[in-house]
């Protein structure tokens, strides 16, 4: 293998870990709802769309909306407040919409989600168009680091560092912590919760609020990497569906295993076989689904 084929086969390993990584969140996120609230969410993919929006709204259009054409909002402060707004837009969504159909089918939630999904893509669509935008990592992130064989920019290895520790964090949160353990008793047995003065409705409010927001972290965070547009959230969401769907529907530590694992391998075959990249994480889905129908992590009904 010479230099030239080496550093090809790794930037294609580092663009599949980026992207392994944005599956990791958006499906935890995906499978924390699913888990919990029993919702199939299908507007993770227009809200992880509208995070990136509102960043690249703040970094780039709102000194001259406002009149002062040199303002802007630092990338710090857009990648706390963007996810933000997103989990409170998703909590309003929650009370005044998903509340009604937790006792329902699942069917009536995927539809409920996907209607409001389209309904955010197409307001979007209308207010800026389907050009991609985009926008600059920060300063102190701009520029490669050269390890040796390769040169690897900042911003990537930023993003796969904050990747892994906001999953492992999520993991270890409704996995490992008090917390995690009454969100998984509220959703078997809300009744017995409540006799312990817990308010369920709320708690249940805040763990789709904070599914939501890990979609709006990805968002902010895949902004500079990919082009900003009203579609970018539902051309991901075939392949955040499938990795739930492989890694078991509602577990957490799966989502977050196979995202990482299926960025890989689509990054891999990339390299291999580039014209089966695009369908090489569904017939994992299609293999996976044959040997264990529950997903790889899923538990046997």
């Amino acid at each position: 293998m010479t230099d030239i084929t080496l550093q090809a086969f790794m930037a294609q390993l580092t663009i599949g870990l980026i992207g392994g990584c944005f599956y990791a969140m958006l499906s935890m996120g995906l499978a924390i709802i699913f888990g919990l609230l029993n919702i199939i969410n299908f507007t993770h993919g227009a809200q992880f769309m509208m995070a990136a929006f509102l960043a690249w709204i703040g970094l780039t259009q709102i000194g001259p909306w406002l009149g002062y054409p040199d303002f802007q909002i630092n990338f710090w402060v857009a990648l706390a407040l963007a996810p933000l707004c997103v989990a409170l837009f998703g909590m309003g969504i929650e009370r005044t919409l998903l509340r009604r159909l937790y006792h329902l089918d699942h069917l009536y939630g995927l539809l409920l989600t996907f209607g409001v999904a389209l309904v955010m893509e197409g307001a979007f669509r209308y207010a800026f168009g389907v050009s991609g935008q985009g926008y600059e990592p920060p300063e102190i992130l701009q520029g490669p680091v050269d390890i040796g064989f390769m040169l690897l920019p900042k911003y990537r290895i930023f993003v796969v560092a904050a990747s892994l520790l906001i999953c492992f964090a999520t993991w270890y949160l409704f996995e490992r912590t008090k917390l995690g353990a009454y969100l998984r008793a509220g959703t078997e047995n809300p009744r017995l919760l409540q006799a312990f003065g817990i308010n369920v409705p709320v708690m249940i409010t805040l763990t789709y609020g904070f599914g939501v927001a890990l979609a709006g972290i990805a968002g902010v965070l895949a902004a500079p990497i990919m082009q900003v547009t009203p579609l970018m959230g539902g051309n991901l969401l075939n392949i955040v569906f499938a990795v739930v769907v492989i890694g078991g529907l509602g577990s957490i530590l799966g989502s977050m295993m196979t995202g990482l694992a299926l960025g890989l391998i689509e990054g891999l075959t990339k390299v291999v076989y580039p014209e089966a990249s695009t369908v090489v994480v569904f017939v994992i889905m299609a293999i996976a689904l044959l040997v264990r129908p529950a997903g790889l992590f899923g538990r046997e009904v």
